[in-house]
């Protein structure tokens, strides 16, 4: 590549697209919005370029046709006189399909979420918002009014061109390229020319792509039309460095690098392991959640696993998926070179380092989790949702993991752990009650708390999808056993309530037969409680999965056979007690035992069978 020699074809042959309405959006915004740290386009194009080189390399294992050129490097070209900056690489480059799939579209669910935090953000936060979505590529038209890329797939002899100014489309057409790889030509905004200068291209790719493998050349033509190449970054391995010799802040860059982020990094792990197996290891826990985090359906861990230096690939899934967060590199020396993806995941040497790996990663979260500071509660907070993964999946850690885990609670605003919730337990308490609800205001609201309340026993407050699964399969912790508070009411009956006054109970021998005769098959009971206070019903679940269960289950589409819920009456409410007079003197309360029932499921999240119903039976009783 030592020089461009590549051209579009005539526009005739040219074809004009649409972005989508949301890509077009997202452009703008990342044009406007970005402006605080615009030189991030730089580091985000070289990275692209050092990917597609760590594919074209790891491709040509298997394929000799892929084979790299002679001394590949990643080109960067400043032309003042054309106004254009030049990044071009050696890479697998892509084909015509896969221009339009991967800079004309953005395949991400959260599009319209990104671009409206992006515009409502504080100017100092917008270029992380950069990172923790990933527009990488797009970054480009913070400093270029117009963008071109020409790409020849490797093992083809084809090449496409890519243009567009940001505006709302983008035009195809056939190229000109006289080898496979990829060419990213900038047509600099006049406020952006600061980035045609080569002093201020070798402090930028200094500060962020210093530690890339592939040499980064910078060519500089002189003012007699001559020009001089130069390697600008220094391309060293860092995690083959001793650790005494690197400084935090070149960890950081290098996370910055490897994960394709902004933030800090809340840790970083370098050690080299030696044994059975020997591997040297740079991993990071991340200082903040990527935006999109939670949306991605990929639940397999990305660090990107080395042999002898060379990248391998990132889906040798180096540690469990509940570990997925974590970001970095293992090298080993104890692999071949020419393993394929699928004969890894049987490879004995993998399973122990994955076991290495999983083990120190593990050791490092127990060791922050023991101060429960404000930082570790910072990242409970971004990644204990997939954490708690673990105690579902992960029979090996399953202890481990709820050792250090946090949650909310009824005792107080402050996150706790189980062993924390244990010393608070009455001495009569044999199980750690909890609650799972999809909001923490709707879970501290919730009637099924009311009892537990009364009588100050402390309940988790699960929010989390997983919250559903986990307790079950935990089972219990440090033999104490786990129970959902939702069908427990029969524990209450140990404990005293310190709740006194709470009114003259109703006589229920005839409203409790009443109600059952006009709900029929919609409840499977009808029972005073005096696990109430406050509510005038609650429904609990006997002899399956509680509510909160089957509603997830429901959303899902699994098909659920029908579970009449138990009807729970306080007959020391003031609605029930009059119910209770109605029914002594021969009344009909039809309609008032299906409202009671639908506001029932209301507390609880359900959602109603019937609510014109229920709205025409509410107001007719309101009526009179």
């Amino acid at each position: 590549m030592s020089d461009i020699k590549n051209s579009a074809t005539e526009s005739s042959q040219s074809e004009q697209r649409q972005f989508s309405a949301e890509v077009g959006r997202l452009l703008d915004l990342v044009v406007h919005s970005l402006y605080s740290d615009r030189e991030i386009f730089l580091r985000e194009l070289v990275a692209n370029a050092a990917d597609a080189m760590d594919k074209r390399r790891f491709e040509s294992l298997t394929q000799a046709n892929l084979a790299l050129p002679e001394n590949p490097h990643i080109m960067i070209m400043p032309d003042k006189k054309s106004k254009t900056l030049s990044v071009s690489d050696d890479g697998l480059g892509m084909s015509r399909e896969e221009l339009v799939q991967n800079l004309g579209t953005i395949a991400r669910s959260g599009t319209k979420a990104f671009g409206e935090k992006l515009s409502n953000a504080k100017p100092e936060d917008r270029p992380n918002l950069i990172g923790q979505f990933g527009v990488g590529f797009y970054s480009a038209f913070m400093v270029a009014d117009r963008v071109e890329v020409i790409s020849r797939k490797a093992g083809t002899d084809e090449a496409a061109m890519w243009s567009s100014d940001g505006k709302g489309s983008y035009t195809l057409g056939k190229a000109n390229r006289e080898q496979a790889g990829t060419d990213i030509i900038l047509y600099m905004k006049e406020d952006a020319e600061e980035f045609l200068e080569p002093h201020r291209l070798r402090a930028i790719i200094r500060k962020w792509a210093d530690n890339i493998s592939w040499p980064v050349v910078l060519r500089e033509t002189k003012e007699d039309g001559t020009s001089d190449e130069q390697t600008i970054n220094e391309g060293k391995a860092l995690w083959l460095r001793p650790k005494s010799e690197v400084k935090p802040e070149q960890y950081t860059e290098f996370y910055h690098h490897i994960a394709h982020a902004f933030d800090e990094p809340y840790a970083t792990l370098h050690w080299h392991a030696e044994g059975t197996v020997e591997f040297t290891s740079l991993l990071f826990l991340p200082g903040a959640r990527p935006f999109d985090f939670m949306e991605q359906q990929d639940r397999e861990s990305h660090i990107h696993l080395h042999v002898r230096r060379m990248f391998i690939t990132d889906e040798a899934k180096l540690v469990p998926g509940w570990m997925r967060f974590v970001q970095g590199v293992v090298d080993t020396d104890d692999l071949p070179l020419n393993v394929s993806r699928e004969m890894l995941q049987s490879t004995p040497v993998l399973a122990r380092i994955r076991k290495a790996v999983t083990r120190r990663v593990l050791n490092e979260i127990k060791s922050r989790a023991k101060d429960n500071d404000e930082s570790f509660r910072n990242f409970w907070n971004n990644f204990g949702s997939v954490i708690k993964e673990g105690l579902w999946e992960d029979s090996e850690h399953r202890q481990e993991i709820a050792e250090i885990a946090l949650f909310h609670t009824t005792h107080d605003e402050n996150l706790t752990t189980l062993d924390e919730y244990i010393s608070r337990m009455k001495p009569e308490q044999e199980a750690i009650y909890y609650l799972v609800g999809e909001s923490l205001s709707a879970l501290k609201a919730s009637a099924q708390l009311e009892g537990f309340r009364a009588r100050g026993v402390e309940v988790l407050l699960l929010t989390d999808p997983v919250d559903s699964f986990w307790p079950d399969r935990l089972h219990s912790y440090k033999d104490k056993v786990l129970r959902s508070a939702a069908q427990s009411s029969s524990d209450l009956e140990k404990f005293e309530s310190q709740v006194k006054d709470q009114g003259e109970a109703a006589e229920t021998d005839k409203l409790v037969p009443a109600l059952k005769e006009a709900l029929g098959e919609s409840v499977k009971e009808v029972r005073p409680t005096d696990r109430l206070t406050g509510s005038a019903v609650v429904l609990a679940s006997e002899g399956g999965p509680d509510l909160a269960m089957q509603r997830l289950l429901r959303r899902s589409g699994q098909n659920l056979p029908p579970m009449a819920p138990v009807l729970e009456i306080n007959p020391r409410h003031p609605l029930i007690r009059r119910l209770a007079e109605r029914v002594a003197e021969g009344e009909t309360i039809a309609d008032y035992a299906t409202v009671l029932l639908d506001l029932a499921r209301v507390q609880e999240g359900e959602s109603l069978p019937d609510p014109a119903g229920f709205s025409r039976r509410l107001t007719g009783l309101l009526a009179q």
